[in-house]
């Protein structure tokens, strides 16, 4: 889908890593979440209180999500899954554009 409709977009911008990731919040009429998002190259941290399925719409990126299954390689056009309650770790490539969804 490369367009949403119906939707309220959060206007203050979520900004972590000194500007390094930068995203905007839309919220659906259902209540559901979406952020939108840029990622400049680096390494990064991060932690979930709800299931993500983060879309790599462009750019390359490595993730960690458990130990047991190491470090994946994603490219645009590809997406991952990282349960609720824990964390992950990314290594940005490539200036990569996102869209994560948040699931209940």
């Amino acid at each position: 889908m490369s367009e949403f409709k119906n939707v309220t977009a959060i206007r203050e911008a979520n900004i972590y890593f000194d500007g390094k990731v930068i995203s905007r919040t839309l919220v659906f009429a259902d209540g559901s979440k979406k952020t939108l998002g840029i990622m400049f190259p680096g390494e990064y941290e991060f932690g979930t209180a709800e299931k993500e399925i983060m879309e790599i719409l462009s750019g390359e990126l490595e993730v960690l999500i458990s130990e047991d299954k190491g470090w994946q390689a994603i490219k645009g056009g590809e997406e991952f899954e990282v349960p609720s309650e824990s964390k992950f770790k990314l290594k940005v490539k490539s200036l990569t554009d996102y869209c994560c969804s948040y699931l209940k």
